[in-house]
């Protein structure tokens, strides 16, 4: 099983949209608070659609709560500050792919924290189109563990 962390995300669909992704991948969804709206918003509920009652899914006050609970985890980051890609990285069970907020990203305390673990989807680089959409960029980057562990006997 795989772990998908969002960083104090801000857009209720693009957290329904990858609730939805976790509940048919059995991947376990974690949220660092704060979060831009409240789990039970109905944009959250209504992208999820039935699923959301399928995914195993925690919430943490901040990112030290995060460590703490999960017995001090080594995330993957990704982030359009990184040099190394995606693919570069040998996904394992277990293993924690942590994305950042949807308009600035992970924080510098968490770069530097993880330098050698950032990684990023290759993409042009156009001043105006900064980043691809969050739920997208999760299912890329999930969808690629998975094939590397076999899909884990999903069909």
């Amino acid at each position: 099983m795989l772990n998908v962390v969002l960083y104090e995300p801000e857009i209720p669909q693009n957290t329904g949209n990858i609730a939805r992704t976790c509940a048919l991948t059995g991947t376990r969804l974690h949220l660092i608070e704060p979060l831009g709206f409240s789990v039970s918003d109905k944009a959250v509920k209504r992208a999820g659609l039935d699923y959301w009652n399928l995914v195993d899914i925690s919430i943490y006050l901040d990112f030290e709560d995060f460590l703490k609970k999960n017995d001090n985890p080594k995330p993957y980051l990704l982030t359009t500050h990184a040099t190394k890609k995606y693919t570069d990285v040998e996904f394992q069970d277990n293993d924690y792919l942590m994305f950042g907020r949807e308009t600035a990203g992970l924080p510098d305390e968490i770069h530097e924290r993880y330098y050698d673990r950032r990684f990023r989807i290759p993409m042009r680089n156009n001043p105006q189109a900064r980043s691809l959409n969050l739920a997208n960029s999760v299912n890329i980057v999930l969808y690629e563990a998975l094939r590397q562990n076999h899909f884990f006997n999903l069909i």
